[in-house]
Parts: C-alpha cells; sequence; structure tokens
C-alpha cells in the first residue's frame, strides 16, 4: 500500500517533434562527393537492383495457378494483390538511395522521375518508373530490354569461371576423375547460348570427342591409379578452356546483344 501511493520516481516526458533526430545508418561515416558521371554509373546499379527486386516479388506474387485465379478475383474487385512488408521496405530504402545520390548533383536536385526521364533509365527500366510513380510493383506486357542483361552476364561469369577451374584443375590435380563431369557443365553453358557460332562449333567439337574422353578415365578393375588423361586430351581441353576464356573476356559483337543498353548508358558517362 505504501509502495502504490508514493510518488514515481520519473516523470514521462512527452515526445516533441522538434527533437527528432534523422537516422544516418545508411550515410558514410565521411562525406563523399560524387561527381555527375559516378551519380550515373550509381543510378544505373540501384535501378537494376530495384528492378530485380520487383521482378521477384511478381515472381513470388503469380508463382502458382492458385494465385494466378485469386489475382483475376481482386482485379474484379478492383483490388492488387497482396504485397509483403518486406518488399515495401526494401524497395523504399531503394528510393531513399537513390535521392541521396541525387543529392550530389549541382542544384537545384532535380526531381527523381524527372532524371530517370532525362538520362534514360525510365526506358531501361520501365518497372522501376512504375514503381516510382504507383508505389507498387506491375510487370511489363513486352520484355524490357534490361530483362536478359543480369541472366547473360551471369552466363557469361559462368562460363568464365567454369573454364579457368578446368584449366587449373587439368594442370594441377593429381587426379583427372571429375574432369569429364566438369567439361559437361561447361558443353550445358555453351548449349544455352543460341546463335553463336564460335559457341557451336566448340559444342560440336566437344561432342565429337567426349565420349572418348571420358572412356580413357575408366580405371581398369583392381587399379590403384588415379586415372589421368593422355597428354593429347588434356591439350584438348586446354584449346577448349583457352578459347572459352578468350571469346567471353574479347566479347565480340554476337555476345553484346543483351548487354548494348547497358553498354551506351555507361559510355555517356565514361566517354
Amino acid at each position: 500500500m505504501a509502495v502504490s501511493r508514493s510518488e514515481p520516481l520519473r516523470q514521462l516526458c512527452v515526445y516533441q517533434g522538434a527533437l527528432k533526430v534523422e537516422l544516418q545508418v545508411r550515410r558514410p561515416l565521411m562525406p563523399i562527393q560524387l561527381s555527375p558521371e559516378q551519380v550515373g554509373l550509381e543510378m544505373l546499379c540501384l535501378c537494376g537492383q530495384l528492378d530485380l527486386l520487383i521482378r521477384a516479388q511478381m515472381q513470388q506474387m503469380f508463382s502458382s495457378t492458385a494465385a494466378v485465379f485469386q489475382f483475376q478475383e481482386q482485379l474484379g474487385q478492383g483490388c492488387s494483390p497482396e504485397e509483403s512488408d518486406t518488399f515495401q521496405a526494401q524497395g523504399s530504402e531503394f528510393l531513399d538511395q537513390m535521392l541521396q545520390c541525387l543529392e550530389h548533383l549541382p542544384k537545384p536536385m532535380p526531381q527523381l522521375e524527372d532524371y530517370l526521364d532525362m538520362v534514360g533509365l525510365s526506358a531501361m527500366f520501365p518497372r522501376v518508373e512504375v514503381f516510382l510513380i504507383q508505389g507498387s510493383p506491375v510487370d511489363m506486357l513486352e520484355r524490357p530490354p534490361m530483362d536478359e542483361y543480369f541472366f547473360h552476364v551471369a552466363r557469361l561469369n559462368q562460363l568464365l569461371v567454369l573454364s579457368q577451374q578446368l584449366e587449373e584443375d587439368i594442370r594441377h590435380l593429381g587426379s583427372h576423375k571429375y574432369i569429364a563431369h566438369q567439361l559437361s557443365v561447361i558443353y550445358q553453358v555453351v548449349s544455352s547460348f543460341r546463335g553463336i557460332q564460335v559457341f557451336s562449333e566448340i559444342k560440336r567439337n566437344i561432342e565429337a570427342n567426349f565420349k572418348q574422353m571420358k572412356q580413357s578415365l575408366v580405371a581398369e578393375e583392381g587399379s590403384r591409379h588415379e586415372p589421368q588423361l593422355a597428354a593429347h586430351y588434356i591439350n584438348w581441353i586446354l584449346e577448349i578452356t583457352q578459347s572459352l576464356t578468350a571469346v567471353v573476356l574479347s566479347l565480340p559483337e554476337p555476345l553484346m546483344e543483351d548487354i548494348h543498353q547497358a553498354v551506351i548508358f555507361m559510355s555517356q558517362f565514361l566517354s
């Protein structure tokens, strides 16, 4: 009873908006001034990441037949599919980063939507522009020009890494037991590039020699020796890996189609 009637030790303060402190978690500890060229390249990266986020959200929303039917019912009711809180938080974070990036431009700072239109990013990433206007993820009836960019670059990187790894293994490993498997993985990646003459030639070359090469790695029953490729097979594989590495690093015109838009955009800031 004595405790319940005693005076409180502390009085709660009423919140005052004037004392609000803006969060600076995403800002660098030291001030960094970006040039207009650096702003353009940074905005390209941010738009690409936000576009991937929107596409992932759309795929999640329509990942099952039930979701499609539910979406159609919601359209009839004038509603939009449910969006995850995580998506909205991440999308807002990307927009905040874009606005912070624009602060580095000469004053007066352009509106985000105006800047995207001015430099051509709204045409490259229409989903980002729609999200900026509507605040919701919307897919496109026609595939935007940058849709194949990340998939294409990922395949090129995969082909380069696999070729370099196979070349390293065949030169230094004491056992060639898994060389056939590694070459078959490279073959699958090469086969995913359609209409590229140099890749078609390498593909036919692998098809013509793969079975014999693989058969040469089959150890005799009771043998304790690790399987080793003959010198002519080693040289043959090295020719393939070196050819693939040279093609990917040189990026001939046929391999530029799906990244042409990004290259043109970056050239205006790197020239």
